[in-house]
């Protein structure tokens, strides 16, 4: 398909990224398939989140993102969205979504999904959604592992984006593909991509080359690495109310 809108995005953002002085790290690269179908499914931690994932994949690749509907209807953000080629997501309607993934995935697109289903404030890895073991292996293509770190930084939920901080690194994990076959059992195969997500942000925070500037920065690590952001079970309470309030 002609691709008009997704090159100079991809541009655009990778200029704002060298004003910002953003240090960016990608892991694993080299995992992305050259051709085919595959599902990129990443950890949560931001609002930039796509386009770090897709920067994971870039220059080799173009990542579809599957994002809730309310994007898509935004004057700005909505036309660069379908500009894209990218799926929307009805969350009371799914399965059309769905099915365009799944469709895509078998034309030998790369499909990027948030199993978390969204932002994590805990910024540690929650329980998954089944949706990206289940396009795996229904198109039969590799389930691929990201993990971001340090996007939280400069916009995550609950928090005023910040854009004047420069130098903020980031890191970007690919991981190897998860093994799938035919007759997995979905929910295995998804506790294996929650698994294999927990390594990976683990070594991502492990590595991370900045640390808090004091305690009120301490917002961003998690509370497992003595950071003030929620606990999991906190930020499953507060995505409750946040259903509840929609």
């Amino acid at each position: 398909m002609a691709e008009f809108v997704y090159p100079p995005v991809i541009r655009t953002a990778l200029g704002l990224f060298r004003a910002l002085g953003l240090k960016l790290d990608v892991q694993g690269a080299e995992h992305v398939p050259a051709t085919g179908g595959a599902v990129l499914a990443s950890t949560h931690v931001s609002y930039l989140d796509f386009i770090f994932v897709g920067l994971g994949a870039h220059p080799k690749r173009l990542v579809r993102f599957m994002a809730k509907k309310q994007v898509f209807d935004h004057p700005v953000s909505g036309p660069l969205m379908r500009g894209m080629h990218h799926i929307p997501v009805d969350r009371k309607a799914g399965a059309a979504a769905y099915d365009e993934a799944l469709r895509a995935l078998k034309e030998g697109e790369l499909i990027g999904v948030f199993p978390e289903a969204t932002i994590n404030r805990a910024f540690d890895v929650k329980t998954l959604k089944t949706g990206a073991a289940r396009l795996a292996l229904e198109s039969g293509t590799p389930l691929i592992p990201v993990a971001i770190w340090g996007t939280q930084r400069i916009w995550t939920k609950g928090r005023p984006r910040n854009f004047r901080k420069r130098g903020v690194p980031v890191t970007i994990v690919v991981g190897e593909p998860i093994p799938v076959a035919p007759g997995d059992d979905l929910v295995q195969v998804t506790e294996r991509l929650h698994d294999r997500l927990r390594v990976m942000l683990t070594h991502a925070q492990d590595t991370y080359p900045d640390a808090p500037e004091g305690p009120d920065d301490a917002w961003w690590l998690p509370a497992r690495l003595g950071g003030t952001a929620p606990t999991v079970e906190e930020s499953r309470r507060m995505d409750a109310e946040d259903f509840e309030n929609r």
